[in-house]
């Protein structure tokens, strides 16, 4: 019994010194390329720790930006260093950017941020930079450079920091539009070591996001599909009051919609709620196109042609066809929604979606087996009836 608590003692310990070890503070580190730094933080996401020395007479700070503790392959992601002279946001950001190429290479270099469909390629700064290099060692990623700060700043600066894949070619590829990776940014004093993490925007532009989707997947994901459900199998049951309820649901979605829809682009533009950064490529278009078929819905369905015209078949096929294809699209781009900003699919956002479809399909299969049984049964009538 002594040997089994001893035993089981020796691996408590060694579980305490694995997790201090992995959760080391900044300060503890030590650079094995000798150098050494006065001032360190860790920073609240990412994984990421800034180390510096500053000098006060040149203005010029020696930096060390440092990535460790996140299980990678060895040229698989990319970190970003940047200082923003102009505002608390991406675009107009002064970056340093590294990775390692395929063939083990380092990639080390200045990077303007001039848009939000940036792929981070090399150029210069608005102030001067020197000796930017990257080390990689096993899962830690650290980035030296020494930079003279903007005239226009004090020892107190905007900065973010960020991390994302490596694509084909070691082009750097788009960070993730969620979690940690949308709250990276805040205010750095290089002379106190004071870090404010700035949640505002963050939390703003995410605001934006949940507004939208919310508009979008009830509007055009559920409602205009319920109200299809209504002119499918309405007649049946609500008599002439099937119309109106079509109308109604199909009018209320596309004007959800349609303020989702212009929440999106506007988020695009980075025009509303603190700025862009929602690139979501084939979803962003597939939005617009629904925008734009769903007003030619409505379009068409104002100067239809009466019953008794015989250009009334030519409308009803275009109307199924432009009204069940839009609502397949439009599901699909709900899902193309949440791999945008990686939801998974267990989380209860598409969990809920996915019940709800799945709650329309079950009802109409159910009116469709009542419908194909009543009309099997009026057939055998009519037969019996002409017997």
């Amino acid at each position: 019994m002594a040997s089994f608590k001893s035993l089981f003692s020796l691996l408590v310990l060694c579980f305490l010194f694995t997790t201090l070890a992995s959760a080391e503070p900044c300060g503890n580190h030590r650079f094995d390329e000798g150098k050494t730094f006065a001032s360190c933080n860790d920073l609240p996401s990412l994984n990421f720790s800034l180390h510096w020395n500053y000098h006060s007479s040149s203005h010029t700070v020696e930096i060390a930006i440092r990535q460790g503790g996140v299980e990678r392959e060895s040229s698989s992601t990319w970190i970003a260093w940047a200082i923003n002279p102009y505002s608390k946001a991406m675009v107009g950001s002064q970056a340093l950017v590294a990775f390692q190429r395929d063939d083990g290479t380092m990639a080390a270099y200045t990077c303007p941020i001039t848009s939000y469909a940036t792929q981070l390629e090399p150029g210069n700064l608005t102030f001067p930079v020197n000796g930017v290099s990257l080390v990689v060692k096993g899962n830690e990623m650290i980035i030296f450079a020494t930079l003279t700060l903007p005239d226009n700043q004090t020892t107190t600066v905007n900065h973010l920091w960020q991390e994302g894949p490596l694509l084909v070619g070691n082009v750097p590829g788009m960070h993730k539009l969620s979690g940690p990776n949308v709250g990276s940014m805040g205010t750095l004093d290089f002379l106190s070591g004071k870090i404010v993490l700035d949640k505002t925007y963050s939390r703003s532009r995410n605001k934006g996001k949940i507004v939208h989707g919310v508009l979008c997947t009830f509007g055009w994901g559920f409602l205009i599909a319920f109200g299809a459900l209504i002119a499918g199998y309405g007649k049946q049951y609500l008599g002439p009051a099937w119309f109106y309820v079509h109308v109604t649901c199909q009018c209320i979605g596309y004007l959800l919609s349609l303020g989702g829809g212009i929440i999106g682009v506007l988020l695009w533009k980075g025009v509303l709620f603190g700025g862009g950064n929602m690139h979501g490529g084939s979803h962003q278009y597939i939005g617009i196109i629904l925008l734009c078929l769903g007003a030619i819905q409505v379009l068409v369905g104002y100067f239809r042609p009466h019953k008794e015209d015989k250009n009334r078949v030519y409308f009803n096929v275009f109307h199924y066809l432009i009204g069940y294809g839009s609502i397949g699209l439009s599901i699909a781009n709900v899902f193309l929604g949440f791999h945008v900003v990686h939801l998974k699919v267990k989380a209860w956002p598409q969990l809920t979606y996915i019940a709800a479809i799945s709650f329309l399909v079950c009802i109409a299969a159910i009116l469709e087996a009542v419908s194909c049984w009543k009309r099997i049964k009026s057939s055998k009538t009519t037969k019996q009836n002409e017997v």
